[in-house]
């Protein structure tokens, strides 16, 4: 984070800082002139700029507006002294001489006044003077109300508040409540908020958010800034994959590469055959992975992050093509290639039951949102709804999804989504029973939903890898670039702190990451022998990547700094490493 060695060090700015809010605390005021006080420091940045309109060395901020939204800030953490003397010194007030009389007569409940003074204010938008007025005078309507005073209340309403001829629904309610006040006692009504007035303090936070900013400055506007900074840098960093607690004002921020999982800490070598597909479970505890050998393994993922074998699934007839995992990750589905699709215990590695129709295979599944059914692609290019019972509840018929085909759900459960043709992608709204579709010019080879269904990720036959946003009509966002594919499946994944990455295996035996956002390749990472088919990040842990290979592997991979002492280096059958290959 370059330049430490030529600051002073962090504790000593902070110590210094926790001195002078002290003695604050204490009662003391920064306003007594203390030779060397900080006092002085507070007059001097402001002093050495002159009377220059603008602060920093860019000239894009107006001083005026820079120290007036630091003097709010100063209230606003309750260091009034420090405000006060920060407008004293400066010269630049926080508010205008009206202003503080509008909001002083706003708190101490003079309505006529606040009234007449917010017209003197010169706002110049006519809406913004009625919709204040209309908040004030409402506050004096339910004040008068609280103090019995109907008739006044009554007559404030007649010739104040519906003269403003505007939010003519609300001034129905507060009519109401002096017609039939009995029928907003009621808690949990809908009307419940007008039975009594708000507080005073919380009337001004209203009229603050009304008015323009140039009169009032919005609540936390510096915090609101610091932040959208923060965010910035943030989304600015290719390699961002830690918590934003991490962040910090005193430096600008940068990730190393030290960020994304790109050591192999752990082969896993307990199938026979091509590993084609795996997937991590939603509370990212397990890893389940499906292979050419006919089985599925369900691994378990340690509190240490180390990855061991909790059972080997088999029985179905033919290759594995792919797993879903329930809501509760409870249950594990799995998919033969055109066979059928098992339903299996978790804890016990029971299968549940078995979802076969007569005279067609099952090529893809998945589960409801609530785990109630499920879904899966029939190699007829029907898409069946199951009870978990075995009873077929729904089949839409026709070309709805291929025989080689991904399947997903989104989390309303409201859409499924489907390759129903080679270059396209069907987004089926089941309750309402419209398509919408993406079109693509190459043969699509899978896809994945992002964790908020905002985004779909697209492999093609091009060797290129498309995000579409698919809210309301889909639109191509992205495109990414790298990775060699001629032959076979390969599949990509969204991943990392809020899925700001895109994995992507190759075959050319190698893991590729891109930064979502930018489309940088940010990391290649090899170690494989054979074709990298399918890879998985763990929803939980942002540094845990795994990867599945036709070199019967599958490959952990974690941060460079992690070290995973074991004393066995070979213990059911799995490998542990501590480089990339």
């Amino acid at each position: 984070m370059g330049g430490v060695e030529d600051e002073e060090p962090a504790t000593k700015r902070v110590k210094l800082s926790t001195e002078e809010l002290r003695g604050l605390s204490n009662g003391s005021s920064l306003i007594e002139p203390v030779s060397g006080s900080s006092s002085d420091l507070m007059g001097r940045p402001l002093s050495s700029e002159g009377d220059k309109e603008v602060v920093g060395s860019k000239g894009v901020i107006k001083r005026v507006e820079f120290v007036r939204i630091i003097a709010k800030a100063l209230y606003s953490l309750g260091y009034k002294k420090s405000g006060e003397r920060l407008e004293e010194e400066s010269g630049i007030p926080l508010h205008s001489s009206v202003v503080n009389l509008f909001m002083q007569q706003v708190l101490d409940g003079s309505w006529d006044e606040s009234v007449a003074t917010l017209k003197k204010i010169g706002l110049l938008d006519e809406s913004i003077v009625k919709s204040a007025s209309f908040l004030i005078l409402e506050q004096k309507f339910l004040e008068l109300l609280n103090a019995e005073k109907v008739m006044d209340a009554l007559n404030t309403l007649r010739t104040e508040i519906t003269p403003l001829c505007i939010n003519v629904t609300r001034v129905r309610e507060l009519s109401s409540r002096v017609v039939a006040p009995s029928q907003f006692v009621l808690v949990g009504s809908h009307s419940q908020d007008i039975v009594r007035a708000k507080s005073r303090s919380k009337l001004l936070e209203e009229l603050q958010k009304l008015l323009p900013p140039t009169v009032m400055i919005p609540e936390r506007r510096l915090e609101h800034l610091v932040e959208q900074a923060l965010l910035l840098q943030r989304d600015a960093c290719p390699f961002h994959n830690s918590l934003d607690k991490e962040m910090s004002l005193y430096t600008d921020h940068q990730c190393g590469r030290d960020q994304i999982p790109s050591q192999t800490l752990q082969i896993l070598r307990d199938h026979s055959d091509e590993v084609w597909f795996l997937q991590f479970s939603h509370n990212g505890k397990y890893l389940a992975s499906s292979s050419n050998d006919r089985s599925v393994i369900i691994w378990e993922v340690d509190v240490n992050h180390g990855v061991s074998l909790k059972h080997r699934l088999c029985g179905h007839q033919k290759s594995v093509c792919s797993v879903s995992w329930s809501p509760d990750c409870n249950e594990l589905l799995t998919c033969g290639v055109e066979e059928a699709v098992r339903r299996w215990d978790v804890s016990s590695g029971e299968c549940l039951h078995i979802y076969e129709k007569a005279g067609v295979g099952q090529v893809s599944c998945g589960w409801s949102p609530d785990g109630k059914w499920i879904f899966s692609g029939v190699n007829d290019k029907s898409i069946c709804v199951w009870h978990l019972d075995g009873r077929e509840l729904e089949c839409w018929k026709g070309q709805k999804t291929l025989r080689i085909s991904d399947l997903e759900i989104t989390s309303d459960g409201k859409q499924i989504i489907s390759m129903y043709k080679e270059d396209a992608i069907l987004l089926l709204d089941r309750e309402a029973k419209v398509e919408r579709h993406i079109e693509e010019d190459q043969t699509i080879t899978s896809f994945s939903l992002s964790r908020d269904n905002r985004f779909l990720l697209v492999s093609l036959l091009n060797q290129e890898i498309h995000l579409w946003n698919i809210e309301g009509d889909p639109k191509l966002v992205a495109k990414y670039i790298g990775h060699k594919r001629a032959r076979f499946v390969i599949r990509s994944c969204f991943g990392g702190l809020a899925q700001a990455f895109i994995a992507s295996g190759s075959e050319d035996s190698q893991v590729y990451i891109w930064h979502r956002g930018s489309g940088e390749l940010i990391e290649t990472l090899p170690g494989h022998s054979g074709a990298v088919n399918c890879v998985s990040w763990n929803p939980v842990n942002p540094h845990m990547l795994a990867s599945a290979s036709d070199d019967r592997t599958i490959r952990i991979w974690g941060l460079n700094e992690l070290n995973m002492k074991r004393k066995d280096a070979h213990s059911n059958g799995i490998h542990y490493c501590n480089g990339r290959t």
